[in-house]
C-alpha cells in the first residue's frame, strides 16, 4: 500500500471539528448537544443577501473573474472606507473564504522552510496552511493570566533569523478575543519595518469590539504599506459562513500579481457567494447594531457564568465572539471527549474545543478550552449549567 505524504501526516486535526464524530454519536443516542466549539453564528443573514440569493435569474451560472467581480470589490472599497482603510478595487482580491486568502498569502510570500512568527494560542488552521506551503510556524506564547496580551518585542526578536519572513496576527483575536492596542500595533509595525517582514493581519472580527479602545488595522500603520497583507471574510459579520467569500488585500503590486497566479489556477471564487456578499453589504446599520448588541449581551452572560463555576476562569474578551477559559481538569482533550461520549445531564451535554489544538506545543493548553458564544442567551445559560454539572462529575477534576 503506498504511503501518504509527510505533509499529510504533519497536517493537524482541527480542534474545532475533530470531535464531531463523538457529537454525532451522542445525537444518535438522543442527547442534545450545545455547540460551543465552532464560530458559526446563529443570527440571521441580512435579508438583502437572502433576497439576492432567492432572486437569481441567470440562465448560466458562469465562472467569475479570478479576482472576483469588480462590482463586489468596488462596494468593498466603500465598506473599508468607513474604517479609514483607503483602498482601490485593484487592492482587493476575492477569495474562497478567508481561509483561501491565508493559504494564497503563504504560498505567495513564503518559500519551503521559511518561518513566520505567530502569537499563540492561535487559530488552528494557520498551522495547517503553513504546512501546506511548506513553511514553519514559530510561536510566542501569551498567557491567560495576562489576558493574552502581546508579548514583549524581545520575545519576537529572539525568534527572528535569516529564514523569518513575516509576523501573523489575528485582531480581534480568535481564539482568545483579545484586541491589540495602538501601542502593541505600533510595536509590531516597528519590527516589521526593522526586519523588512510581511505582516499578515487577519481582521475578520473588526465589527465585534467591546471596548472604548479603537480598532487599529494593519492598514492604518504608516511606513509598512508594502508589507501588509490583510485577510478578511464576510462569514462572521453577516452570518454567512457557508457562502465562502473572503478577501486578500494588499497594496503590494508584485505580491498581488503573484497571488493572482494562484487565483487563476483555481479559476474563480464562488459565483453565488459573491452575489450574496455584494447584496449583504447593503444591510442597514440597524442590522449591525442588533448583531453587536446581541454579542455584547452573550459575552457578558458567558463570562459571568463561567467565572461563577468553581475552578473556572476566563478573562473578559474585548473582541470577536470567543474566549479561552481555564478549567479544573487534568486534560481538556479528554474532558471534551468525555462530555460527548460518557456524560449527559437530563439528556443534554456540551461540545467545547480543546485549547491544546491552538498551540504548536501539544503540552500547552491542556486545561483550557475555547468557547464560542454564538448561542442565544437562554441556550448559553443552559450550556453553562450543564458544563458546571459536567465538571462536578468528571473523574479527572483537579481541584
Amino acid at each position: 500500500m503506498p504511503e501518504i505524504s509527510n505533509r499529510a501526516v504533519a497536517m493537524p486535526e482541527s480542534p474545532i471539528r475533530k470531535l464531531v464524530p463523538l457529537a454525532d454519536a451522542a445525537k444518535r443516542r438522543g442527547v442534545k448537544v450545545y455547540h460551543l466549539n465552532i464560530g458559526q453564528p446563529d443570527l440571521a443573514t441580512p435579508q438583502q443577501g437572502l433576497d439576492a440569493l432567492r432572486n437569481i435569474d441567470r440562465k448560466v451560472l458562469e465562472y467569475s473573474p479570478s479576482d472576483g467581480y469588480r462590482s463586489l470589490r468596488e462596494k468593498l472599497v466603500g465598506y473599508y472606507d468607513q474604517y479609514q482603510i483607503k483602498l482601490t478595487p485593484e487592492d482587493i482580491i476575492i477569495t474562497t473564504g478567508g481561509s483561501e486568502a491565508v493559504l494564497f498569502a503563504f504560498m505567495s510570500c513564503l518559500n519551503p522552510g521559511d518561518e513566520i512568527i505567530v502569537p499563540e494560542p492561535a487559530y488552528a488552521n494557520y498551522m495547517a496552511f503553513a504546512i501546506s506551503a511548506g513553511a514553519v510556524i514559530r510561536t510566542v506564547s501569551t498567557s491567560i493570566e495576562e489576558g493574552f496580551a502581546l508579548p514583549k518585542v524581545e520575545r519576537f526578536e529572539e525568534l527572528i533569523n535569516e529564514r523569518t519572513r513575516g509576523i501573523l496576527i489575528c485582531n480581534p483575536n480568535n481564539p482568545t478575543g483579545y484586541l491589540y492596542t495602538r501601542k502593541e500595533m505600533n510595536r509590531i509595525r516597528d519590527m516589521v519595518k526593522k526586519y523588512d517582514l510581511f505582516l499578515f493581519s487577519d481582521e475578520v472580527y473588526r465589527e465585534f469590539i467591546y471596548t472604548g479602545s479603537p480598532y487599529i488595522s494593519a492598514c492604518h500603520l504608516e511606513g509598512i504599506e508594502q508589507n501588509v497583507v490583510l485577510i478578511d471574510s464576510v462569514s462572521k459579520r453577516y452570518s454567512e459562513c457557508g457562502i465562502r467569500i473572503g478577501a486578500l488585500i494588499t497594496k503590494n503590486k508584485v505580491l498581488r500579481d503573484a497571488v493572482m497566479k494562484f487565483c487563476q489556477a483555481r479559476l474563480s471564487p464562488p459565483l453565488i457567494g459573491q452575489i450574496v456578499a455584494e447584496a449583504s453589504i447593503d444591510a442597514p446599520r440597524s442590522y449591525m447594531i442588533h448583531t453587536y448588541d446581541e454579542y455584547i449581551e452573550r459575552r457578558n452572560c458567558l463570562i459571568d457564568g463561567l467565572n461563577k463555576i468553581p475552578g473556572v476562569y476566563s478573562p473578559i474578551p474585548m473582541g470577536a465572539f470567543y474566549t479561552v477559559a481555564r478549567l479544573p481538569v487534568d486534560d481538556s482533550d479528554r474532558f471534551c471527549a468525555w462530555c460527548l461520549s460518557e456524560f449527559s445531564y437530563e439528556g443534554e451535554t456540551v461540545m467545547l474545543a480543546p485549547a491544546s489544538g491552538f498551540y504548536t506545543d501539544p503540552s500547552k493548553g491542556r486545561n483550557e478550552v475555547r468557547i464560542a458564544y454564538v448561542l442565544n442567551k437562554h441556550d448559553l445559560r443552559r450550556a453553562l449549567y450543564i458544563l458546571g454539572r459536567a465538571l462536578e462529575a468528571y473523574p479527572g477534576r483537579t481541584e
